[in-house]
């Protein structure tokens, strides 16, 4: 696949720059429309995305380049090239948690209804930005025939595009893409029956969802982080349906005690 979008002069647009400005777009328009649902403070909300999006960004790449430092150890340049790609979800979504806590504790607003609002755009996010991945050539699953992709029913570009350097690989950015769009899907639901009452519920949710299919997903891919002999994303995607599954656990509880 052609990596760039367009190129005009010395202006060279990239596939991978686009989409996740696109993605950045489209949860800010998702934002703004479900801020007004909450008690959240609307100016407080798109301060804290100003920060977040840099900030997301820097961590998804800074876990990326940590954990596949001998890639760069010879060109220490090639870091700041986030255009070719190399950023680790798990790594922005960390970061993000991390100083969403702070700034909620520094401006006093509610930590959990705050992620309640932000998971649905990232996850939405998430599945735009696949395709990125796609159009870098990454991000895939092993060798695999044309007979088999075919069967999948998937477009053809798509099955074109998985053909890298003499061979046809396992679309796993389209599966991820996929699993993304449906756990979109699940959370709005959640939202529509909840209307934001269940402080936390969108996180943990998203948490287990996300992840659930995340751990699957990445045994497919060949590009996984390794931590010794474990794949990274495995492990992080275990923790988080635990806090998950822990945090659904302490809302039921909440919700008993308070109508007592």
């Amino acid at each position: 696949m052609n990596r760039v979008l367009v190129s005009i002069g010395g202006i060279t647009i990239y596939w991978y720059s686009f989409l996740i400005f696109m993605s950045i777009l489209i949860g800010l328009y998702l934002v703004k429309k479900e801020v007004v649902k909450t008690k959240i403070d609307k100016d407080f909300i798109f301060d804290l995305i100003f920060y977040l999006i840099p900030i997301c960004i820097f961590g998804a790449r800074i876990y990326y380049v940590v954990f596949n430092f001998k890639i760069f150890k010879n060109n220490l340049i090639d870091i700041f090239k986030i255009w070719e790609g190399g950023l680790a979800i798990y790594g922005g979504v960390l970061a993000g948690l991390i100083f969403t806590f702070f700034y909620c504790k520094k401006k006093h607003q509610n930590i959990l209804t705050t992620l309640d609002i932000l998971a649905p755009c990232l996850v939405l996010g998430q599945a735009i930005g696949r395709w990125g991945n796609f159009f870098n050539s990454e991000a895939h699953g092993a060798t695999t025939t044309l007979t088999h992709l075919k069967s999948l029913h998937i477009p053809n570009f798509i099955i074109n595009g998985m053909y890298i350097n003499g061979s046809y690989y396992i679309p796993t950015f389209l599966y991820e893409s996929l699993w993304c769009l449906l756990v979109f899907a699940i959370l709005r639901f959640i939202i529509k029956r909840d209307k934001y009452k269940t402080e936390g519920l969108i996180l943990c949710m998203y948490f287990i969802l996300y992840s659930l299919g995340r751990f699957f997903i990445e045994g497919l891919r060949t590009d996984s982080l390794y931590l010794f002999n474990f794949r990274i994303s495995q492990i992080v995607a275990i923790l988080l349906v635990i806090i998950g599954v822990i945090g659904l656990i302490l809302i039921r509880k909440r919700n008993k005690h308070e109508k007592i």
